[in-house]
């Protein structure tokens, strides 16, 4: 059974962090109905979906995935990268604890779940506003036992790696060549966004389906024709916050 941890939105997420969009108004209560039926596809999917509750005080804390990163023989507990996340991270670790042997991120390092990508032993980190290159040096003397290593990339006007590129499977990316370099990634196919959806890298691969934003129907188009069951989800008002649909869950198997 495959454990999905999300997080129910706080009454503060309209004041959310941002750093490469505009402030506009937040629906709070469409959020919270996307964040529903983002939960119920999740289960849907066969996942057993762990839901926990509300921060009130931590406005962006509906986006789990920062807080940790899942690997089959252990989690990372992160260090977010602003200062306001910083104590997300202490439900995470309760919630994950029986699930999961946990390793920890300690200062000067910061690094977001969101700039960690995850190939088979090689693991990817986005070196953006939120993660620094502290944070690779720890994550590869973390990890290097269990047989991974620890790269950095360079980013272009996104918040985070899995802005830029996320996995379809195992052997295919979905990419913004012009939010991250293709060099970065050799030996992986790609399916490249349209170039009228340039947000459209993040995708969630779950039991064989993909989890896409219905807000990218020519990039979703592009998903299909290369042969993946896509299912939809409108996250429009999650996206207000710089959110997308790997963002709400940590997914630990």
């Amino acid at each position: 059974m495959v454990n999905a941890i999300t997080r129910e939105i706080s009454p503060r997420f309209a004041e959310c962090e941002l750093t490469h969009i505009e402030r506009i108004p937040i629906d709070l209560t469409i959020a919270r109905a996307q964040h529903c039926e983002y939960i119920k596809v999740l289960q849907e999917l066969g996942c057993n979906v762990i839901e926990l509750p509300a921060e009130p005080d931590l406005p962006d804390s509906v986006f789990v995935e920062d807080t940790a990163i899942i690997l089959p023989e252990v989690a990372v507990i992160t260090r977010p990268g602003a200062d306001s996340r910083k104590p997300e991270t202490e439900s995470i670790v309760r919630a994950l604890t029986p699930l999961i042997d946990l390793v920890h991120v300690h200062a000067p390092a910061t690094v977001d779940g969101g700039d960690v990508l995850v190939l088979g032993k090689r693991i990817y980190v986005g070196l953006s506003t939120r993660s620094n290159s502290e944070a690779i040096q720890q994550l590869n003397a973390l990890l290097g036992g269990f047989g991974y290593s620890v790269t950095g990339v360079e980013l272009h006007n996104c918040l985070h790696l899995k802005s830029a590129v996320t996995r379809v499977d195992g052997q295919t990316l979905l990419i913004n060549q012009n939010y991250v370099d293709l060099a970065g990634f050799e030996n992986f196919d790609f399916i490249e966004v349209d170039p009228s959806e340039p947000d459209a890298a993040n995708c969630l691969p779950i039991a064989g389906s993909i989890i896409f934003p219905i807000a990218f129907p020519k990039t979703r188009a592009r998903l299909e024709e290369r042969g993946h069951n896509v299912v939809t989800v409108d996250v429009s008002e999650l996206a207000k916050a710089e959110g997308a649909v790997t963002c709400c869950s940590l997914i630990v198997d």
